[in-house]
């Protein structure tokens, strides 16, 4: 289905978040079942001018890429693993991670979210329960250095 194009005031559906796909060095990996986190600050710089002391104006600084958490089913699988390691070993190994938004039908990207050289900070798993029979979930937290938005290539919502 596809997004009509808007018009001035006209309605148009948001997005929604059940379609995705993970791409690390334009891999797709689909083992992937939740993305959180993503996101950028700017941090403001305060400031006052002389002879105008009952204003405070403020100045764009430093701009931090907030840690994204990315969380998988528990697999045979060690490639998220193995990467974090690397890490640990000292031997960073910083990849191109892209997360693209894909249309209901799952066959459009509507946007993506390029990750410049992330890295794995952070593992953690889930607890583990005798008494439950849901699947066992990791995460990998990276730490990346740019974040870009592009639209994507078909509409929808």
């Amino acid at each position: 289905m596809t997004q009509a194009a808007s018009q001035p005031g006209g309605w148009v559906d948001p997005y929604r978040d059940f379609n995705f796909k993970l791409l690390i060095n334009n891999i797709t990996n689909g083992h992937f079942t939740r993305v959180s986190g993503l996101g950028v600050k700017v941090d403001a710089i305060e400031y006052r001018e002389a002879g105008d002391n009952a204003t405070v104006k403020a100045i764009p600084g430093r701009t931090t890429y907030l840690p994204a958490t990315l969380w998988y089913g528990a697999t045979a699988s060690t490639e998220a693993w193995d990467w974090l390691h690397s890490t640990i070993t000292g031997k960073v190994s910083r990849r191109n991670v892209s997360i693209a938004l894909l249309d209901v039908a799952g066959s459009a990207e509507v946007m993506r979210w390029n990750l410049t050289n992330a890295w794995p900070c952070e593992w953690r798993s889930e607890s583990l329960d005798a008494m439950s029979r849901e699947i066992l979930l990791h995460s990998l937290v990276i730490a990346y250095e740019g974040l870009d938005l592009e639209p994507g290539s078909g509409g929808g919502s």
